[in-house]
């Protein structure tokens, strides 16, 4: 058998000379198999070779299946991904990709048993992915290529050699997937939405999101299908993880707000949050027009003219064309008579603490006792039980507290030094906690001879109160006490914290 000749004249390079030798071996016994692994290891180099020449690659494709062998030889199968992935990146290498190229090589290819998973065969995806993930081929081409054969490494960013990571491709996929499940419209406006697909993928993205949290765009493209199928009861569950992740980014808050239809003051706190945000302007125009509306509605015509202001300065800088909504909200009464401000940042501010409360849903509240206050840094301490005390900044949260106040916290978990995290703080209404830590005093002073501290039954007076107020034993005074914590005796007490 000339199987040596031919594998030494296929590796030398000599490849004509290698399929001459390996067609005649074929042709002399057609049904022998090593015949056909012969002639089938040279077709393979013919097709590394023809890469970049896809008529001939096609050619030698159909050629290479005409030997009809056995899913068995899964050495070939497996090193045909290499050599099929290196014609694609001929095709996707270009700035205009040729789609018709790249669906003739699919047809092609689909049919072949090609060794799966494997490092190749994900290569082979890579390959196409980039060719398809922004076309309606995409599902196509994933669903022959099945998801479900990426390996865990392929779930794992990759470095590149400056040391940047890049996106997981099974992360890739998943996005460009949901992407592409994502309600369409036709010229004619006719919408083109498989329900049916988007049920059946959901279970498997759900998968993703919940076994890769780092992930940050499943969850994203989760919520925008559970709007699309109107599922609204679980949608606000679905984005508010990816949200947190990325409340930083105006667009995050948009998709937010959907989640709040026919909840106006939601929706507009949505807004304002998403405006607060760092974007370059001509970002921001659509969600500027949103907002627009909505202060029209409210009749606050200065701040409408300050937005559509931005609009048309940023859509002009760009050399783009201005509506006919803008032109015509620029033509009514209102417009010309309202003054326009700089920004509405001051607008925006007074919902941000709404808007975290709508990001921070998900996580319970807390009722405290305010039992210290410090205005100059900002910083005040709590009492929530006996079991649980500290303190927070509270100047990004609330305008002004005081001693005795009650406020409903949502705390980020774990504490240092008594030093907790806070997402949200709000003024609260917990009576109940109140009357459990405050009470109102009214009583006999009692001051031992030679002592600078004293009683009014069992509420002890600090010798600062006593010093400043000038109390004297027999005194009768009236006010209010606090419940604290002694931690050189070890016990709850009550002390007077101011007087009437």
């Amino acid at each position: 058998m000339p199987a040596k000749e031919i594998k030494e004249l296929r590796q030398s390079g000599r490849l004509e000379e290698a399929y001459a030798m390996a067609k005649a071996e074929l042709e002399a016994e057609p049904n022998n198999l090593w015949a056909k692994r012969n002639l089938s290891w040279v077709l393979y180099s013919q097709l590394d070779k023809a890469a970049s020449n896809l008529n001939l690659f096609l050619a030698k494709l159909e050629e290479l299946e005409t030997l009809e062998l056995p899913e068995s030889e899964e050495m070939l199968y497996d090193n045909l991904s290499i050599v099929i992935a290196k014609a694609v990146r001929h095709i996707t290498g270009h700035q205009n990709i040729n789609l018709s190229s790249l669906d003739t090589l699919f047809s092609k290819v689909s049919t072949l048993p090609l060794v799966k998973p494997s490092k190749w065969y994900t290569s082979l995806f890579q390959a196409f992915h980039k060719g398809y993930r922004d076309t309606d081929k995409y599902i196509a081409f994933a669903d022959w290529w099945g998801l479900e054969n990426f390996r865990e490494e392929d779930y794992q960013k990759d470095k590149m050699p400056d040391g940047k990571e890049m996106m997981a491709i099974a992360e890739q996929a998943y996005i460009a997937y949901s992407k592409q499940l994502l309600p369409k419209h036709t010229m004619f406006g006719e919408e083109i939405f498989n329900k049916e697909k988007v049920e059946a993928f959901m279970p498997k993205l759900d998968q993703i999101v919940e076994s890769y949290p780092n992930y940050v765009y499943p969850a994203y493209y989760k919520a925008k299908l559970l709007l699309a199928l109107g599922d609204e009861e679980n949608l606000l569950s679905a984005i508010l993880p990816f949200a947190k992740k990325k409340r930083n980014d105006f667009w995050v808050w948009d998709v937010l707000s959907e989640a709040f239809k026919g909840d106006e003051e939601k929706i507009l706190a949505c807004y304002c949050r998403a405006l607060t945000c760092n974007s370059p302007e001509e970002m921001l125009v659509s969600l500027r027009q949103k907002m627009a509306t909505i202060f029209i509605a409210k009749e606050l015509y200065n701040e409408a003219r300050t937005e559509i202001e931005k609009i048309v300065a940023a859509r002009t800088a760009k050399g783009w064309s201005i509506s006919n909504t803008l032109t015509g909200w620029q033509k009514t009464e209102w417009y010309k008579r309202a003054i326009a401000k700089k920004s509405n940042h001051d607008f925006y501010k007074r919902y941000t603490h709404v808007a975290d409360n709508l990001l921070y849903s998900d996580v319970e509240e807390e009722s405290v006792l305010v039992t210290f206050v410090n205005s100059d840094k900002k910083m005040l301490n709590f009492t929530a039980s006996e079991d649980k005390q500290g303190f927070f900044k509270y100047d990004r949260l609330i305008d002004k507290v005081r001693v005795g106040d009650t406020l409903n916290v949502r705390f980020q978990s774990g504490s240092k030094d008594g030093l907790h995290k806070v997402f949200t703080a709000s003024k609260g209404t917990d009576e109940r906690l109140k009357q459990q830590f405050f009470k109102e005093v009214e009583g006999e002073v009692r001051i031992a001879e030679g002592k600078e501290f004293g009683f009014v039954g069992d509420v002890f007076l600090h010798p600062t109160v006593v010093s400043k107020n000038k109390l004297a034993a027999g005194m009768t005074i009236k006010g209010q006490a606090m419940k604290s914590f002694d931690p050189k005796k070890g016990q709850w007490g009550w002390k007077l914290i101011s007087i009437d």
